[in-house]
C-alpha cells in the first residue's frame, strides 16, 4: 500500500493533452488522452469500472495548465487499486480486519456528558447494525486502554471481507477505513446501512465536539476538506454516493 501511495504522488507536470475520453476495454473503461491510452504510475493500463469512469475523466478534463494529482482523488484511488491492491488482496483485507480489532466505535469517553451523548447517538446505531449483520458482539472500552475483541468477531468479519475480491471495491473499503479509523463505519457504508454524510459525521464526533468548543483554524479545515474528497472517492468505488 505504501508503495502504491508513493507511485500515485508524482511531481506536477504540464497538461500535455487536449482530448479526454473513456473507451470500452477489457475489465471496464480505459482512459485515453488524445486517443492514447493512459498508464498508471507503474505503467499499467488505467482501466477502471463503469462507476469510476466518469469521475476519472472529469478529473483529467478539469486540469488546467498543470496536472495536480492532489486534485484527482478518484484517479489516485484507481492507481492504488491497480498498482497496489490487485496483487495484495489478502494483505489489504488483513489490514482492514486489524482496524476492526481496535475500532473507533469501541472506544468511548465517560465524560463530559455532552460528548458521551454525541458518541452514543452517532455510534450506537452503527454498532447495533454491525452486531446484527455479523452475528457477534463487540467489547467496548472507556478511554484508550486496549480491549480485545472476541475471536468470533475476527472470524465473522474475515468471512465477510473474503468476498471483497474486486481491487477497486477493496481499495475503496480500505481507504474509507483508514480515513475514519473504523472498519465498521466503512463496512456499513459499503453495504448501504449508512450514507456518505452519516459515515463522515460518525468518524468526526470527537473532532466536531472540540470545534464546537474551541473553533476551527483554516489549515485544519482545508485538511479535512481534502480528506473528505478522498472519502467521497472511496464511497464511489464502493458504489455509494
Amino acid at each position: 500500500m505504501e508503495a502504491a501511495r508513493r507511485l500515485t504522488a508524482p511531481p506536477k507536470q504540464r497538461r500535455f493533452y487536449e482530448r479526454v475520453e473513456m473507451q470500452p476495454a477489457d475489465g471496464g473503461y480505459a482512459l485515453t488522452l488524445d486517443r492514447r491510452r493512459a498508464k498508471t504510475p507503474a505503467r499499467r493500463p488505467l482501466v477502471v469500472p463503469e462507476n469510476l469512469a466518469g469521475a476519472v475523466a472529469a478529473e483529467w478534463e478539469a486540469q488546467a495548465t498543470d496536472i495536480d494529482p492532489s486534485s484527482m482523488p478518484v484517479t489516485r484511488l484507481a492507481n492504488t487499486a491497480i498498482d497496489g491492491v490487485a496483487a495484495r488482496l489478502e494483505e489489504v483485507r488483513r489490514d482492514v480486519l486489524a482496524y476492526a480489532g481496535a475500532d473507533l466505535l469501541c472506544y468511548r469517553t465517560d465524560e463530559p456528558d455532552e460528548l458521551v451523548h454525541r458518541q452514543d447517538a452517532a455510534w450506537n446505531p452503527i454498532l447495533a447494525w454491525a452486531e446484527k449483520r455479523f452475528g457477534v458482539g463487540f467489547a467496548l472500552a472507556a478511554g484508550l486502554v486496549h480491549v480485545a475483541q472476541p475471536e468470533e468477531m475476527r472470524a465473522a468479519l474475515g468471512a465477510v471481507l473474503s468476498d471483497y475480491v474486486d481491487p477497486f471495491r477493496l481499495a475503496g473499503l480500505h481507504l474509507a477505513t483508514t480515513l475514519t479509523g473504523s472498519a465498521l463505519i466503512a463496512l456499513a457504508l459499503a453495504e448501504g446501512a449508512i450514507d456518505v454524510d452519516t459515515a463522515w459525521a460518525a468518524a468526526h464526533v470527537d473532532e466536531d465536539w472540540n470545534i464546537s468548543r474551541w473553533g476551527e483554524d483554516s489549515e485544519a479545515k482545508a485538511r479535512r476538506a481534502a480528506r473528505f474528497a478522498d472519502f467521497r472517492a472511496a464511497a464511489l468505488a464502493l458504489g455509494r454516493q
